[in-house]
């Protein structure tokens, strides 16, 4: 439509990369799938040609994030994971950890609380048998007594 793609296809980019799925004024709008030549893959909700909603991506090396995405960037709940075993479950803002969340430690022991930026801000270390290593307040170790 005016020269534009409308509708429902398949786009190869002359870099190799692949998107199945909607198309609204040549960009990508609505549900779809976009595989990368290095093997990452992104399968969710697009707005104007960027991730935005909910939505699935899973990086070359293995780790996966599943939640809601905003102008490209994880952005809202979500869950990370890598093939090593850590986890982390809670709140991104502009693609880093920001608000509160989960981090689990591939050693079993894991980090409560908030994060600022991508850091952990505040809240509480415990090791693998749920013993309390250290807590953080506003970014600075406080080392158990």
């Amino acid at each position: 439509k005016d020269g534009k793609k409308y509708g429902q296809g398949t786009f190869y980019y002359t870099d190799g990369s692949v998107y199945v799925g909607e198309l609204k004024g040549g960009e990508r709008n609505g549900q779809g799938t976009y595989t990368w030549t290095n093997g990452e893959k992104y399968v969710g909700e697009y707005k104007d040609g960027k991730k935005n909603g909910e939505g699935t991506n899973t990086w070359s090396d293995g780790r996966k994030y599943v939640g809601k995405f905003k102008n490209g960037l994880p952005n809202g709940q979500g869950t990370e994971t890598s093939p090593d075993g850590w986890r982390y479950i809670g709140e991104y803002k502009d693609g880093k950890k920001h608000g509160q969340g989960k981090f689990t430690y591939t050693d079993g022991g894991w980090y409560d609380g908030s994060w600022k930026e991508g850091q952990s801000w505040t809240g509480i270390t415990y090791d693998k048998d749920g013993n309390i290593s250290y807590e953080k307040v506003s970014g600075e170790i406080q080392y158990k007594q």
